[in-house]
């Protein structure tokens, strides 16, 4: 469906049942998007590995997540602009790293 693979920008909510926690990794995973990404559970120490597998910019576990000038917000695969926005990780955008090595004898 559309609304699984594209990204919606909008009161949307969508559910695909996934027979197992890796499955549902996978359907997550499986978008050439990944600007944000939310889970709930009661098992932290799942919720660490499962926000470490998600490939989403943002992971939000058991909340909403606005967001805080003070973290990087921005996108992974397709999502986005290519940089972050927030934080001193926005300043990247603006910058453009050279390292330049001289020989002086």
């Amino acid at each position: 469906m559309t609304i699984a693979i594209e990204e919606i920008f909008g009161p949307v909510f969508g559910l695909i049942e996934a027979a197992s926690d890796e499955e549902a990794i996978a359907i997550a995973n499986d978008s050439c998007y990944g600007l944000q990404a939310s889970l709930y559970t009661s098992d932290l120490k799942k919720a660490h590995l499962y926000a470490q597998q998600l490939q989403a910019g943002t992971v939000s576990v058991n909340c909403f997540s606005e967001g805080d000038v003070s973290t990087p917000f921005g996108d992974y695969k397709l999502s986005g602009f290519g940089g972050r926005d927030n934080s001193l990780m926005a300043f990247d955008q603006y910058s453009e790293v050279k390292t330049t090595w001289f020989d002086l004898y």
